[in-house]
């Protein structure tokens, strides 16, 4: 499959559309209302931190991630109709860098040990992950789309796009093609994405480290993701309350990975967790190293990763998205490698939460920025959004103020080197030179000392 780069980086003739409408697409990419009116951010307090919110003058709250519009429900039905044609805009994805192919499988998953706090009711927790990972013999087996089909058309809908306007990327991801079983065991890493957005928004990310030799989780958060597809064409939506706690809602997510975490012991001893019991990829079980795991994720999901770990002790590193940290979990100490990676504009000068956990990270800590890079640009909307910037009617300046000055490619590129080289340090004791300070070959990179 060809990727196509995307030829108008941030040089995009905006269609004409209401300032109502713009507002309101804008905000559906979580944009801010005074970004969306071309103003600049308020300057962020002092400290920057609450325990339980959001700094609502801060860019990178949680608030910020893919505040979803107001629509009407969906129906189902409603989201599979109409066909693609040619003057359907084709989004792609960028190609993995590593040297092996990428498989994928879908699976879903069912606590019966909780109940889900976002419903009423005692129904079990329900929960759909993404297994990438370095795949062989992919000839046969398709390539994954970026999101099933209704759950795609749920998220394009909340973007006023429809499927014929917009199909959605194929990933690299070869569905049930074969684990590579000459790498062994492979070093385990799972993946929180930000406040109601969907795991799809961290696909650049894992597809590249799976092509590394790593194999990632990606995990929805059902209720509090904007739409999660489970079997027989089932959508959940949203259904967390409004003003919920931000340190409540990291307790549900480190609960969520704990029981991913727990899966995939029961795969590693050849068990199959998805109560469907659909075929899993050959050679699976004895790829899954339960002894090294990591986990990172963007935004709230990278908030995640600290409680998580405080949770989980299986979890052996942790790498934070540029996400800001609620709750207690910050104040306690954490004696495993933790990496801060942060947008241009973000870091523990910043943030009294990052600065209140930088004092309690006891094991190996690096705190890095990427300049030119704002909030969004850690999920897949820094790359997806530019492509389909006319259809959404944002001009060059609003694309500024929702993914900073950084190209979207390069954005990308440094992101996968870094998580890649901490991960490989971590987890396969493999040191990288990225880590030890300024490298002239990636300028945008600055240490926070």
């Amino acid at each position: 499959m060809k990727h196509r780069r995307p030829r108008h980086r941030r040089r995009v003739i905006a269609r004409a559309v209401g300032t109502a409408g713009a507002l309101a697409v804008a905000l559906g990419a979580g944009m801010t209302p005074a970004m969306a009116a071309g103003k600049t951010p308020g300057t962020p307090s002092a400290t920057g931190y609450s325990p339980d919110q959001p700094d609502p003058k801060a860019p990178w709250a949680p608030e910020n991630d893919e505040a979803s519009l107001d629509h009407k429900p969906l129906h189902p039905e409603a989201l599979t109709g109409g066909r693609t044609d040619t003057s359907t805009l084709q989004l792609d994805m960028p190609a993995p860098t590593g040297p092996h192919s990428v498989g994928m499988v879908g699976l879903h998953l069912v606590d019966k040990s909780r109940t889900d706090p976002y419903v009423p009711g005692s129904t079990p927790r329900e929960l759909m992950v993404s297994l990438w990972y370095p795949a062989t013999a992919t000839s046969g087996h398709y390539q994954a789309p970026w999101m099933p089909s209704i759950s795609g058309a749920h998220f394009l809908a909340s973007r006023g796009l429809s499927p014929q306007q917009v199909s959605l990327p194929r990933t690299a991801g070869h569905v049930l093609a074969p684990v590579n079983a000459k790498l062994g065991k492979l070093p385990v890493l799972l993946y929180s994405t930000g406040l109601h957005s969907d795991r799809a928004m961290g696909t650049a990310l894992a597809q590249d480290l799976a092509s590394r030799g790593y194999l990632v989780v990606t995990v929805d958060h059902t209720h509090d993701a904007n739409e999660v597809q489970f079997p027989h064409n089932r959508l959940e939506v949203n259904t967390m309350p409004a003003g919920a706690h931000s340190s409540d809602t990291l307790k549900v997510r480190a609960a969520d990975i704990r029981f991913v975490i727990n899966q995939l012991g029961t795969i590693s001893k050849g068990g199959n967790p998805d109560p469907g019991h659909p075929t899993l990829p050959t050679g699976l079980s004895k790829a899954v190293d339960m002894s090294r795991i990591g986990m990172f994720g963007w935004s709230l999901g990278g908030a995640a990763v600290d409680t998580s770990m405080q949770l989980d002790h299986r979890i052996a590193a942790g790498a934070d998205l540029d996400g800001q940290f609620f709750g207690t979990a910050p104040s306690k100490d954490l004696d495993r490698p933790f990496m801060l990676f942060s947008s241009g504009t973000h870091n523990r000068n910043n943030d009294g939460s990052w600065r209140t956990l930088w004092s309690h990270l006891k094991g190996y800590r690096v705190d890095i920025q990427l300049h030119g890079a704002a909030h969004l640009s850690f999920s897949d909307n820094e790359w997806m959004v530019p492509q389909e910037a006319g259809l959404l009617g944002l001009s060059q300046a609003q694309l500024q103020q929702m993914f900073g000055t950084i190209d979207p490619e390069r954005a990308i590129a440094i992101q996968r080197v870094y998580l890649a080289a901490f991960f490989d340090k971590e987890l396969r004791h493999q040191h990288s030179t990225q880590l030890d300070g300024p490298d002239k070959n990636y300028p945008e990179i600055s240490f926070v000392r």
